[in-house]
């Protein structure tokens, strides 16, 4: 299923596909445990925890070390998203995994930005990036990112926070996220993934974010719920991400997809980490068409919802919407 859709929750470097790490590696004289993308493929499903997947995400990332390898992964992700359907991606990255690693700040910029420079003149997407804050690694090294990320405040338009979420909740990270409010950033927090609905909370009083990444397990608070729904704060959930990450049940029957929907929750739908996870949008609409049964109705409600979850003018919104509906149309005729 191509439904035109935002993808409001995609990491850019867990877009990096197996014959991609390869040929980094070679190009830049990066050992891996392999060079067999079959079987580097096959390591990337052997996850028990969010924590597991991390170490195996950081350990890749190392062989991206030029402005080419940076904007060859954030091409080929919108590449691939575009022929899926995505007509707007706002896309997360992590500055302090590259910086840790020896790369300069402005190369990560430069590949990115030239990337989406690329994919808005040769295939029409809309794109923008948000700079993420590593959340383990604390609240001092995120205000450190911001002071360095700020000569290239044109090229980002929103801060995030990711990474192991247990332990590391969203109150530890206000002062840096009431910096970027003060620069006019958008804000967008992990919360309620692993962790409970108070991360939810706190990410909202605290942080006050715009959008909450993930956010399933507001459904344990029926208080939440019922703000969430008020005040029309969007969740972009991930379904076989959750499912990889074992943060939802094992079958995408069981997925709370139809309670979040049920309670009317402003949900969307995204890849997360789609090199990892079993796939991209698309992949994730056609798994919840088979293991929920979910039709037009239902997809034409996400897409919908993911532009008006999207940061672009409200005019755009009401167009891309114009497209759900003509999509929605040519299976109802």
């Amino acid at each position: 299923m191509n439904w035109p859709t935002a993808e409001l929750h995609i990491h850019t470097e867990g877009t990096i596909e197996a014959e991609f790490l390869v040929a980094a590696a070679k190009r830049n004289d990066v050992a891996l445990p392999t060079y067999d993308p079959a079987e580097l493929t096959a390591r990337y499903s052997r996850f028990t925890s969010l924590q597991s997947f991390l170490d195996v995400h950081y350990a890749n990332l190392t062989v991206l070390r030029t402005e080419r390898d940076f904007h060859d992964l954030a091409f080929g992700y919108l590449s691939r998203s575009a022929a899926g359907g995505v007509k707007r991606a706002e896309m997360f990255f992590d500055p302090q995994t590259h910086i840790n690693n020896g790369v300069p700040i402005e190369v990560v910029f430069a590949g990115l930005t030239s990337a989406l420079d690329e994919a808005r003149s040769t295939l029409g997407m809309s794109a923008d990036l948000i700079m993420c804050f590593l959340r383990d690694l604390g609240a001092d090294a995120a205000k450190e990112l911001f002071t360095a990320a700020m000569p290239f405040r044109d090229q980002f338009i929103g801060v995030g926070l990711d990474s192991t979420e247990i332990g590391y909740p969203p109150s530890l990270f206000a002062e840096v996220y009431a910096m970027a409010e003060s620069e006019g950033l958008h804000r967008v927090a992990h919360a309620g993934e692993e962790a409970g609905p108070d991360y939810i909370w706190e990410a909202l009083d605290l942080l006050h974010v715009e959008r909450v990444d993930h956010g399933n397990r507001a459904l344990e608070d029926p208080r939440l719920v019922e703000r969430l729904v008020a005040e029309r704060i969007p969740l972009t959930v991930c379904p076989l991400s959750n499912i990889a990450l074992k943060t939802a049940p094992p079958l995408m029957k069981d997925h709370p997809l139809p309670r979040l929907l049920d309670a009317g929750l402003l949900v969307t739908i995204s890849s997360d980490d789609p090199a990892y996870f079993g796939g991209y949008v698309d992949d994730n609409f056609a798994a919840i068409e088979s293991g929920l049964g979910f039709g037009v109705d239902q997809f034409a409600l996400l897409a919908a919802n993911s532009f008006e979850a999207s940061f672009i003018p409200d005019d755009d919104k009401t167009t891309y919407i114009a497209q759900v509906d003509e999509y929605k149309a040519a299976f109802t005729a």
